[in-house]
C-alpha cells in the first residue's frame, strides 16, 4: 500500500521571518505524516510580477507564467533553509516510489506546472489563482491525504470554506477544491504568531 502524501504550503508572507528556518523545522518535526512535498508560496518575488504587470500591462497569461517561475526561485530559497530537502520538478507516484517516509520534498512548480498544461482541467492563467490553488492542484494530482497552508495568519472560523469567505484563501480555492480528492483534509495553520 502506498504511503500517503502530506502537501504544505508554505505561505510566501512568513518569508520575512528571522527564524523561519527554526520555526519551519519544528512545526515538520511535530508533523504525523508519511510524505510530505512542501509548496513555496509567492511572497514578495510574486508581488514584484504583481507590480510589473501593473505598470506595463503585461496580460495575465504573462504574469502567470513569471509568477510561476518565482515560485520555482522560492523552492530553492526553501531548500536553502531545509538543505536535506529533495528538490523535485514532477509529481508523480513513480518518481516519488522510492521516497522514504523521512525524506522532506519541494516543489520545483516552473517544470510541474508546464507539464500540468497537458492536462485538460489544469488551472486557469489568472491573478485569482495563487499559490494557494497551486497547492491544492499539487495535492489533488498526489491524491493527498491532507493540505496544510502556513501562513502569517490564522482563520477566525475553522473550515476552509469559512476561511475563503474571510478572505483567508484566493478567489480559485474553492474551484481548485472540487478537483481534490473528497477525504482530503484541509487546515490552515498560523505559523507567525503560533507556536511551532
Amino acid at each position: 500500500m502506498a504511503r500517503a502524501w502530506t502537501v504544505v504550503k508554505v505561505g510566501g508572507s512568513l518569508f520575512d521571518l528571522p527564524d523561519l528556518r527554526t520555526r519551519l523545522q519544528a512545526w515538520l518535526a511535530q508533523l504525523d505524516a508519511d510524505r510530505v512535498l512542501l509548496v513555496p508560496g509567492g511572497g514578495t518575488t510574486a508581488d514584484a510580477i504583481r507590480n510589473l504587470d501593473r505598470v506595463h500591462q503585461l496580460g495575465e497569461e504573462a504574469a502567470h507564467w513569471l509568477a510561476i517561475q518565482t515560485l520555482s526561485v522560492n523552492a530553492r530559497f526553501l531548500q536553502v533553509l531545509l538543505p536535506d530537502a529533495r528538490l523535485f520538478a514532477e509529481v508523480s507516484e513513480s518518481t516519488f516510489a522510492y521516497a522514504s517516509g523521512s525524506e522532506m520534498h519541494i516543489l520545483d512548480a516552473m517544470p510541474f506546472f508546464v507539464a500540468d498544461e497537458q492536462r485538460p482541467d489544469h488551472l486557469p492563467h489568472c491573478w485569482e489563482v495563487t499559490s494557494d490553488s497551486l497547492a491544492v492542484r499539487v495535492a489533488a494530482l498526489l491524491g493527498a491525504q491532507e493540505l496544510v497552508l502556513l501562513k502569517s495568519v490564522g482563520p477566525s472560523r475553522c473550515t476552509w470554506s469559512a476561511a475563503w469567505h474571510d478572505g483567508l484563501l484566493d478567489h480559485h480555492f474553492a474551484d481548485a477544491m472540487r478537483q481534490a480528492p473528497a477525504a482530503m483534509r484541509v487546515r490552515i495553520v498560523n505559523l507567525r504568531n503560533g507556536a511551532p
